[in-house]
């Protein structure tokens, strides 16, 4: 450690987006908290995620990035003023890409740096950086600078009042949706039709899950069983982690719900597509499984229910 961090120091922690990613660096966030008891640390991020940041408590301040295009000169210039003033002592880039590339850049005095950037005080030029899921990447790099014991983070510090649901226990979340850009991501709604009552037979209730664009989804699953309930539109993710913890188990898509279920410990199925790598890209967790296939349709109930047995 430098002689600037034995003292106060300032810190600034990059992590931009998206929801997934952003879950899987909340381990490394609080890895640097306890790193930096005494330290007054900064995180600049989109305002998607200033809420969960801020009920994180691993942060004294957040800025929050409007991710300038390339000719929107004066964003550019007002986010360099605002980086300097700050004077910061060290950076943890958890994004690591092109764009905070160019934010190194920015700092007339450069700040210990850690992360993949060139010229970085702790660059992190190892190939198998993204071999496997992003907090194992984070993992490698914070361990540059003697930042070792980091673990999921269970979301402990998450709750809300879910009695408002009036659930019936036993049961399970079904997480059908996808990004709209995404629809061969999708498993289709008669499989989770035929799901759900599979499940309704067995006395476990289907929660259904997903935001207000994907009420056509959850709808169609609704008429196909009657018995599940469906809270489409009605659940922050501040009630997604509470909903898993006390959830038989979840099922759903690659898509960025699954992973607020899966580090809390639930029993989590997610069903991939051959468009992304799940070794890559499932949740984080120690009880989440995966089922992949290049059409994700060709995953069939009866394969699903299976693996839900052994989960």
């Amino acid at each position: 450690m430098t002689e600037a961090l034995n003292r106060q120091s300032k810190i600034l922690v990059i992590k931009l987006s998206a929801l997934g990613d952003f879950v899987q660096t909340l381990g490394p966030m609080k890895a640097i908290r306890d790193h930096h008891p005494e330290d007054h640390i900064t995180l600049l991020t989109t305002k998607s995620y200033v809420d969960l940041a801020k009920q994180s408590g691993y942060f004294n301040d957040i800025i929050i990035d409007k991710r300038p295009k390339l000719f929107q000169l004066h964003t550019w210039f007002n986010l360099a003023q605002k980086l300097n003033a700050k004077k910061f002592n060290r950076v943890y880039d958890l994004q690591c890409n092109d764009r905070t590339n160019i934010y190194f850049k920015l700092f007339l005095k450069k700040p210990e740096w850690v992360g993949i950037a060139k010229g970085a005080s702790h660059q992190n030029t190892n190939p198998d950086r993204k071999s496997d899921l992003a907090f194992y990447g984070h993992k490698q790099t914070l361990a540059l600078a003697g930042i070792t014991d980091i673990k999921i983070d269970q979301m402990k510090w998450v709750d809300s009042n879910i009695s408002k649901f009036n659930l019936k226990n036993p049961y399970a979340l079904i997480v059908p949706g996808c990004a709209p850009t995404r629809p061969e991501k999708r498993w289709s709604t008669a499989h989770y039709g035929e799901l759900c009552n599979s499940l309704v037979t067995q006395g476990i209730q289907p929660v259904l899950l997903g935001t207000s664009n994907e009420k056509n989804v959850t709808d169609a699953i609704s008429k196909l069983c009657p018995s599940a309930l469906n809270l489409t539109g009605q659940t922050t993710l501040f009630d997604i982690v509470p909903l898993a913890r006390q959830a038989t188990f979840a099922v759903g898509n690659d898509t960025g719900p699954m992973h607020f279920i899966g580090p809390t410990g639930c029993k989590t199925l997610v069903l991939f597509s051959g468009l992304s790598d799940p070794k890559r890209h499932r949740p984080l967790g120690k009880n989440v499984h995966t089922i992949q296939n290049d059409n994700i349709n060709n995953i069939s109930v009866e394969q699903t229910l299976e693996q839900i047995n052994l989960l």
